[in-house]
């Protein structure tokens, strides 16, 4: 029987050759370029630190088995890791996205991926017909789900029996979720991808991205971009993920606890006009959430009632900080119109919901009634000023 998940966050099932490293309970941090060998044709299984690195392999392997994969490259960034991902593709070929995504990921495809000769078509896949948009140039489907910031599901695995009977890949972001409460590629999905920088590091100080397949063939593909872009991780940052992985579980726990009391709460503000979150049972994919994850996160969507409402809250909060960002351990607010999502076209924008009353909360692992007490001061004071 293999280890929990809770465990897998600190242990990975294989030895490790603990007294390899003087008895270290901490991986250490091999800062090093490069390896000397012990003569020609001998090698320590290092080369140079742009593909191997003990340190960063560690990450690897502890990801990958979080998410039940075979092999995962740990990079510079969560853009980095979409970046490479889409260069198993070339010219002429076409990608299905979803409509509502992570604005730099929408940034890449529309300023990069177009560029590159790779024809993009922009649909809404928690209810349009995927299979229709379809074509004899289509390599793969690309969602998130939950999607940033508005929160539709997605059925993972009927996407991917679409994908895999048309000889598609399935790629899937799964940062809000994280692998302690869904795992894509157990539900069909060829390729998962996380910006590590979120939920897997936790404390908002350190940037890594990570892609992990169940596929060999597709893994040592990936590796080989890795080593000829030249955009892994560095082995501090890879220590810092490594380091935050360990209390993953408790975290992502305590955060969803928050988000279900504090998306409660808001339904009953009446300066809230909409509340998402996929743990309310009026949303439309909570079932699918209930089928396929273990869990529905951290991260809630709101309306206020007007533009002036939304940057009050910006400009009166304190514990709770305007910033961009999300996954750690302290709650953080943000304004998509203007941060994460100021570069996707305004007409797309209000396509999926997000408008300048648009507001998303990455909630922490805090005192929730310290966080409830807060928001409720600041509705407060702006109630008082009107």
């Amino acid at each position: 029987m293999g280890r929990s998940i809770d465990t897998k966050c600190l242990h990975l099932e294989e030895d490790e050759g603990l007294f390899e490293n003087y008895g270290a309970i901490s991986f250490p941090i091999y800062q090093t370029a490069t390896y000397a060998h012990p003569g020609v044709g001998r090698s320590t299984g290092y080369d140079y630190s742009r593909l191997q690195n003990p340190t960063k392999n560690h990450l690897e392997k502890v990801v990958a088995a979080l998410e039940n994969g075979t092999d995962a490259v740990a990079l510079s960034s969560g853009m980095a890791a979409i970046a490479l991902m889409m260069e198993l593709f070339k010219p002429g070929d076409h990608i299905i996205i979803d409509s509502d995504l992570y604005g730099g990921s929408i940034r890449l495809f529309d300023n990069i991926s177009i560029k590159n000769g790779i024809s993009i078509t922009r649909i809404d896949c928690y209810k349009d017909d995927i299979e229709s948009y379809i074509n004899e140039h289509t390599k793969a489907i690309y969602i998130e789900t939950p999607t940033n910031p508005m929160m539709n599901v997605t059925d993972i695995e009927k996407t991917a029996k679409i994908a895999k009977e048309h000889g598609a890949l399935l790629v899937v972001d799964n940062t809000f979720l994280t692998p302690y409460l869904q795992n894509p590629l157990d539900l069909g999905a060829d390729i998962v991808l996380h910006s590590g920088t979120k939920y897997l590091g936790g404390h908002n100080d350190t940037l890594a991205g990570f892609i992990v397949t169940k596929d060999e063939e597709l893994g040592e593909r990936f590796k080989f971009l890795l080593k000829t872009i030249g955009c892994g991780i560095a082995p501090f940052d890879a220590w810092l993920i490594l380091r935050g992985i360990k209390t993953l579980g408790i975290r992502m726990e305590r955060a969803e606890k928050n988000a279900k009391a504090l998306a409660e709460w808001m339904l009953n503000e009446e300066s809230i006009t909409k509340v998402i979150y996929p743990g309310l049972k009026e949303h439309p994919g909570y079932e699918i959430m209930k089928k396929q994850s273990r869990g529905f996160g951290a991260m809630i969507t709101f309306q206020v009632e007007s533009k002036e409402f939304a940057l009050s809250i910006l400009e009166k909060v304190r514990m709770i900080k305007y910033a961009e960002s999300l996954g750690g351990v302290d709650t953080l607010i943000t304004y998509p119109t203007t941060q994460t999502h100021a570069d996707v076209p305004k007409e797309i924008r209000e396509k999926n919901g997000i408008t300048e009353a648009t507001l998303r909360l990455s909630v922490g692992i805090e005192d929730v009634e310290d966080l409830i007490s807060e928001l409720s001061a600041v509705f407060e004071d702006i109630k008082k000023e009107r």
